[in-house]
């Protein structure tokens, strides 16, 4: 099993380059950034945590440019998003970005993807909150059909284009993950995704997590072993840890705190040991 890192880049924290050359120095396997790409002031979607939104998401750096220099200050970090505001693209062009990311960094790209869950972000992109799942699934489809034909179209509900050139391609498609716990989120990851992206939330059962998906697979007509999970927000713990591999998880994840650059970097020598021996593939 793999372990790797999400972390909030921002403007006033610690330079995604020297985090991720800190963490391949230090064993571990990736860094994975979230994305929002801004916050409204009226705040009138609360935070799914409860309380008061945290400081971060106000200030973070576009994932995309961010996990650029973060690969190319590295030579095998693998580099993702966790996750991408899907339905706030135009996927033309995020397509696009992506696949040159993916190229460029020799193929160390994975795509975390999700929903949102902010009514007024996603409202300012013109994007509808009742309609955004299934913007997200169209969107996903038609970046598939531009990575991997030479002359891509797409004809969906919410996204058309007649035949069309976009290079470069990607080194390959990338591993499309999906965040979320429901059923719902199942169905979706069984249908046009590669692997599930749950949180690692208190009381998450990581056998019932690898039976939901499993079960939902086989009801859908889909192999469950093409089917990856990858914990999002793990205890920095082994025995968490070796409960996760147990059940054949290809990833976990440790949040970085929004702490100091001092800090952070004594949380991942801290951490380091964890990684030994856990990072087949």
């Amino acid at each position: 099993m793999r372990i790797g890192v999400f972390y909030f880049p921002t403007d006033d924290g610690i330079n995604v380059t020297e985090l991720a050359r800190a963490l391949e120095d230090r064993g571990f396997e990736s860094l994975f950034v979230p994305e929002h790409t801004h916050i409204p002031v009226s705040r009138r979607t609360p935070f799914p945590g409860g309380g008061e939104l945290p400081r971060h998401y106000k200030r973070t750096h576009d994932p995309f440019i961010a996990l650029s220099f973060a690969a190319a200050a590295t030579r095998k970090l693998v580099i993702g998003t966790g996750v991408c505001l899907v339905p706030q693209h135009e996927p033309i062009a995020l397509a696009k970005t992506i696949a040159s990311l993916d190229l460029l960094s020799g193929g160390r790209f994975e795509f975390g993807i999700g929903g949102g869950w902010n009514v007024d972000e996603m409202e300012n992109h013109g994007v509808r909150y009742e309609t955004r799942f299934k913007q997200m699934g169209e969107y996903v489809k038609a970046m598939k059909a531009i990575w991997t034909q030479e002359e891509a179209s797409f004809h969906g509900d919410m996204v058309k284009f007649d035949p069309i050139w976009s290079w470069p391609k990607p080194a390959r498609v990338p591993p499309i993950l999906l965040g979320g716990e429901s059923d719902h989120t199942l169905r979706r990851v069984v249908d046009y995704c590669d692997g599930w992206f749950p949180r690692g939330y208190r009381g998450f059962d990581p056998q019932q997590a690898r039976e939901r998906l499993d079960r939902m697979a086989q009801s859908r007509g889909r192999d469950p072993s093409t089917l990856s999970i990858h914990i999002f927000g793990a205890r920095p713990d082994a025995a968490t840890l070796e409960n996760y591999a147990r059940f054949g998880f290809q990833r976990t994840l440790l949040g970085v705190p929004n702490e100091s650059r001092d800090e952070i970097l004594r949380t991942l020598d801290k951490w380091a040991p964890l990684t030994a021996g856990r990072q087949a593939a």
